[in-house]
């Protein structure tokens, strides 16, 4: 089993880890042209990354953006062809990405990002990607045995109850 990180947005994060933890792949993708052809693009280049076996974690809406509507399509057509195609995914909420990687939910990017190197040794130009690394991590560690601090025990057990 593969663990899936997305992180939808018009500059979309895409990391994927092995079950032991090893990064696959770790990119941003984003497409030129106009809606809606851009965004199925993306979409479908996104979600071809997806394997039949994977299980992934996707990062929620974030309400206070001004491009809702387009972000908003692109999170919920990522989210109807992982449906359509079988494959399991959680929606993690932006803040609690954020207390999973040891930051404070309303933390700013740049202390996500020094939590995510000081905790993984992870780094990336993209703060898409870090956020892609951390749903990646949040899916791994919903799955599989994973040796986790208190607040990413909070996190995981608030994801699951939300799942039943």
């Amino acid at each position: 089993m593969r663990f899936v990180g997305i992180d939808p947005s018009l500059h979309t994060g895409l990391v994927i880890l092995s079950g032991q933890g090893k990064i696959i792949e770790a990119k941003e993708i984003s497409k030129d042209g106009s809606d809606p052809e851009r965004m199925n693009a993306l979409i479908q280049e996104v979600t071809y990354y997806v394997q039949p076996d994977d299980f992934v974690a996707i990062e929620g809406f974030g309400y206070a953006s001004q491009r809702g509507f387009l972000l908003g399509g692109i999170g919920w057509g990522m989210r109807m062809e992982l449906y359509r195609r079988g494959i399991p995914y959680i929606d993690v909420a932006p803040s609690l990405l954020k207390k999973f990687a040891g930051a404070r939910g309303n933390a700013n990017k740049e202390k996500v990002v020094l939590e995510v190197y000081k905790r993984w040794g992870f780094e990336s130009d993209s703060n898409n990607v870090v956020d892609a690394f951390i749903l990646a991590q949040i899916a791994r560690a919903a799955k599989t045995e994973t040796k986790l601090i208190q607040a990413q025990k909070e996190v995981l057990n608030k994801l699951l109850k939300e799942r039943e």
